[in-house]
């Protein structure tokens, strides 16, 4: 059989164009992101899972006004321009504040940043009666951005939010709030429910594809407005993988490029397969916050010390094969915040079973207490063996814990709600189990000790009241002297080791694993991590 000259001509024509697809589709550049959640985090604006998801669906696809510097690894990050390039308090009203907005900014549906599009956003989140209000954004933010009262357009790119009280650590909450397109909701028929397939923001990567529970694919935004921060991988591919374990092989077999938290145990055998174990010192606490209403087991000062006392840390970092540091309160010693408690979290289990019988109990007479615990998740670290290894130590000074343990999602729903909510106190629940990210006085210190946060206005699970802390917050809120607020949240830091607010156990060293593949990762010493960091 003889090809004709025409069909000859018109074969030779294609070769070239089936190789400049080929060389096409080998020109993406892709990394394969085995993360430690059970689904794919929301990704309409706010999204849910906690601290750890902005990471995945928030830092990635949105920006905030206020941005935090997490593309650098040799220091702390610290607060830098977002989609405002300015915010100062008024100097006549130091309770409102003026954002100047970055010009040029587009959504990725094309359509422009504004003042008009910031109130918009602000309404969607805090406004109830406002049409694009959406609960589910709402519940992830409104506990982060406590201090705002009202907001309004001052001009086309400037807004001014004015807070409840002077804060001049206001900035600080503005990093969780991120900006969606009004016109994207618009476009598709004001339903959120669509909006999720297919989101709008500015930030540099788009969704390009949403399977629940499977993956979520986010691609280079090419036109990013900062030239500095454009992705340096073509397309990131999110697989949610709870188990450790199953990440651990998923990484060996080559299905993933990258994982956070692997098994401690196979650590040894992942390295010696050539992967890279990548960490830093990362402000992320895991404690059991304790609730200190009336008739709570844990309201008595004696039990809470004595629990800090039964634990032997050291222990829990070599479980951990070297993936943490023992903690000695919220913050690292290094902490400007850190202060000078007099308690000394140490394991002294002779000290913890005499506050124990101080407090009345003994062998014949054990305290049992309810935490609620989850299963898994980025910033639980290893939930179940450690869970466990503190329930053996406290059995050990007479303190019998039962567990109450639900999906990561289902934890932060009853840690909104507080301590003596009926989904808490109603249970015999007293005590929760969850990672914090301590990264900025905020985060760290004031949401949990001011007793103006108590839940449900904020994230005060236990309800904490120490009229000193409340007097330290009032002068720091006042205060925009950094060295005066050092000095002040010292104090406050300082009361709540010296309160056994918590059970500290350690600090998380947010480990990763990466392939060799992977040819650049900055790891930020923070809890927020970005992903245009990642070369392939």
């Amino acid at each position: 059989m003889h090809l004709t000259s025409t069909a000859l001509l018109r074969g030779l024509m294609a070769i070239p164009f089936a190789l400049s697809l080929q060389a096409a589709a080998q020109a993406e550049t892709v990394a394969r992101y085995g993360i430690s959640m059970a689904d794919i985090p929301l990704t309409t604006g706010q999204p849910d899972r906690g601290a750890g998801a902005y990471q995945f669906t928030g830092h990635t696809i949105y920006d905030p006004l206020i941005a935090w510097e997490a593309n650098i690894g040799s220091r702390p990050g610290k607060l830098v321009p977002g989609l405002a390039t300015e915010w100062k308090p008024d100097a006549k009203d130091n309770k409102k504040w003026l954002f100047t907005l970055r010009k040029g900014v587009k959504f990725h549906d094309g359509s422009d940043l504004s003042a008009d599009a910031v109130v918009w956003n602000l309404d969607k989140v805090l406004n109830d009666k406002a049409p694009q209000f959406d609960a589910k954004q709402s519940a992830q933010v409104r506990s982060r951005i406590p201090s705002i009262a009202s907001y309004r357009k001052v001009d086309d790119s400037t807004v001014e939010i004015t807070t409840k009280d002077i804060d001049a650590l206001f900035p600080y909450q503005l990093p969780w709030f991120l900006i969606s397109s009004p016109a994207q909701w618009e476009k598709l028929g004001r339903d959120w429910n669509k909006v999720a397939s297919q989101p709008s923001g500015t930030g540099p990567f788009r969704l390009d594809k949403l399977v629940p529970r499977e993956r979520a694919e986010l691609v280079k935004n090419a036109g990013y407005w900062d030239k500095n921060r454009l992705a340096k991988t073509d397309r990131v591919v999110l697989l949610p993988i709870p188990d450790a374990l199953t990440r651990a092989n998923a990484l060996l077999n080559g299905q993933v490029d990258i994982i956070e938290t692997p098994p401690p145990d196979v650590l040894p055998q992942l390295q010696s397969s050539g992967f890279k174990l990548v960490k830093n010192v990362t402000p992320h606490v895991w404690p059991y916050h304790f609730s200190t209403q009336p008739g709570s087991p844990w309201a008595d000062i004696r039990v809470r010390k004595a629990a800090n006392l039964a634990v032997d840390r050291e222990a829990i970092v070599k479980l951990l094969n070297g993936l943490a540091t023992p903690a000695k309160g919220q913050l690292d010693a290094t902490s400007p915040w850190f202060g000078k408690p007099t308690f000394d979290l140490k394991y002294d289990l002779a000290a913890a079973k005499a506050l124990m019988t101080q407090a009345g109990y003994g062998p014949n007479k054990p305290l049992k207490a309810k935490v609620i615990i989850a299963q898994g998740g980025t910033g639980q670290m290893l939930s179940l063996p450690m869970n466990e290894f503190i329930q053996q130590s406290l059995a050990e000074i007479g303190i019998q814990l039962e567990f109450e343990v639900v999906e990561l999602e289902n934890l932060y729903l009853h840690w909104r709600s507080g301590a003596k909510s009926d989904m808490n106190a109603g249970k015999g629940i007293s005590a929760i189990n969850l990672g914090y990210v301590t990264a900025d006085p905020f985060y760290a210190l004031t949401r949990f000790a001011d007793s103006r946060y108590v839940a449900p206005n904020g994230v005060n699970w236990g309800g904490y009241a120490n009229p000193k802390v409340d007097a330290a917050l009032e002068k720091i809120r006042t205060s925009f002297d950094s060295k005066t607020q050092d000095g002040l949240l010292a104090s406050v830091h300082q009361a709540m080791v010296d309160d056994a607010l918590m059970l500290w156990v350690v600090h998380d060293v947010n480990p990763h694993v990466i392939s060799p593949k992977v040819k650049e990762f900055v790891q930020a010493q923070h809890w927020f991590q970005d992903l245009t960091t990642i070369r392939m």
